[in-house]
């Protein structure tokens, strides 16, 4: 299996070589692994010191990581923190993220890759956050007695580690020397392969949507958009999601209307101006003397703002719930609104809770997102009811950052 396994990453690896030719996001991800060891060295050389490593899947990761980074580098400012991304849309959105000494790409999970990138940062601890299992890497990382934590992770059956045939990836998972799990379910699936190294701590994105609050960080314009309309926010949208939302916003006179679309490439976002049939503008075409208040919708092609639009909203779509999942809604639900999206959400806990609440609701064409929404506007009591469930969630599920923190303390690796 560890044969396959090494002929899988070069395989990737190759792929994404010949995509850079005409993929802009693989050649982002072949640029960003260019020179990697080189850089790691220049950087380590010009900051010295004592590094915690934090490695990132994505953007959505590195924000489930950040209080944790932010708790350590507050509290043990005599650390270095080193971030790593596997896929640019952290990494380029994330690479001059203010509290880490060094940000960069991991390289490909290869037996000298690895070996490579430990003995140049030599962290004194390291966390991967949810779902990075790269075998080679937590392997070196146990063979050299450098104690790595998962971070808010989450199990189910289905995964590949837990099948018969999945030895070699359980085998993987031993190198880790604690889990920090989000649920009593996580904890059985260890328990019954063996794995009795886990807390259940929660999950930080709580943690994370709390703090983004008390931010209070304004986008320009956006106020003067809204100007005490009702306005929605469709948050991390797919082709699909668009289709649903389309002749909501479209019948929607008296609502404005904000789209973050999960990808801003010109393609995407020329085919959600085709489905619109009121005046729109793109964000990034807004000056200060356009007259903004007269547009009905905007159409974010900014990354990295969604999390503080949301509170410009009274409602909030977040898409990803008719493709392959469900994106954040705890970055709505923190500012209690209530939370539309597909039938995709079985993975994720937040999800089924906030629908058992009636907080959250999923909707399978445009007809019911459309029932949904009336019966909250005229019903505002039931909508304040409803603002309160989310916010109250969130609140009450806060505190996921401190208790990792407290037991790696115990232990000694802090």
């Amino acid at each position: 299996m560890r044969f396959i396994y090494d002929i899988s990453i070069h395989i990737y690896s190759l792929f994404v070589y010949t995509a850079s030719f005409f993929n802009k996001k693989a050649k982002l991800f072949k640029k960003g692994r260019a020179s990697i060891f080189h850089f790691l060295k220049q950087q380590i050389k010009q900051n010295p010191g004592d590094y915690i490593w934090f490695h990132c899947a994505s953007l959505g990761e590195f924000e489930q990581g950040r209080p944790l980074i932010e708790s350590i580098k507050n509290r043990f400012p005599k650390y270095k923190i080193i971030v790593s991304f596997f896929s640019p849309s952290g990494y380029e959105v994330r690479k001059k993220y203010e509290q880490a000494d060094i940000v960069c790409y991991l390289p490909f999970d290869t037996v000298s890759n690895a070996q490579k990138f430990i003995d140049i940062v030599n962290p004194k601890v390291v966390f991967f956050i949810k779902y990075e299992f790269w075998h080679h890497f937590l392997f070196t990382l146990k063979t050299k007695n450098i104690p790595t934590y998962l971070v808010s992770g989450i199990f189910r059956k289905s995964q590949i580690q837990f099948k018969s045939y999945g030895g070699f990836f359980l085998d993987t998972l031993k190198n880790f020397k604690h889990f920090f799990i989000q649920d009593e379910k996580s904890s059985t699936i260890l328990l019954d392969h063996g794995l009795s190294n886990h807390h259940i701590t929660g999950d930080t994105r709580f943690d994370r949507v709390a703090q983004v609050i008390n931010e209070k960080k304004e986008i320009d314009y956006i106020e003067r958009f809204s100007n005490k309309s009702t306005v929605i926010v469709y948050g991390s949208t797919w082709p699909a999601d668009e289709h649903i939302i389309a002749p909501i916003i479209n019948s929607k006179a008296a609502l404005k209307h904000i789209i973050a679309p999960h990808e801003i490439t010109e393609t995407h976002l020329k085919s959600i101006e085709t489905l619109l049939h009121k005046p729109f503008i793109r964000y990034s075409e807004i000056r200060a003397t356009t007259h903004i208040e007269n547009f009905q919708i905007i159409i974010i092609d900014s990354i990295g703002i969604l999390s503080h639009l949301y509170r410009y909203g009274h409602y909030a779509y977040v898409g990803g719930g008719f493709g392959k999942g469900l994106h954040n809604i705890l970055e709505a639900a923190t500012f209690g609104i209530p939370i539309f999206f597909g039938p995709n959400y079985e993975k994720f806990n937040e999800a089924k809770e906030l629908i058992h609440l009636k907080g959250a609701f999923s909707i399978t064409n445009s007809n019911a997102l459309n029932s949904v929404l009336e019966n909250f506007q005229s019903n505002p009591q039931k909508k304040k009811a409803c603002d309160e469930i989310n916010k109250s969630y969130v609140q009450s599920k806060r505190g996921a950052t401190q208790k990792i923190l407290n037991y790696c303390i115990e232990q000694g690796d802090l």
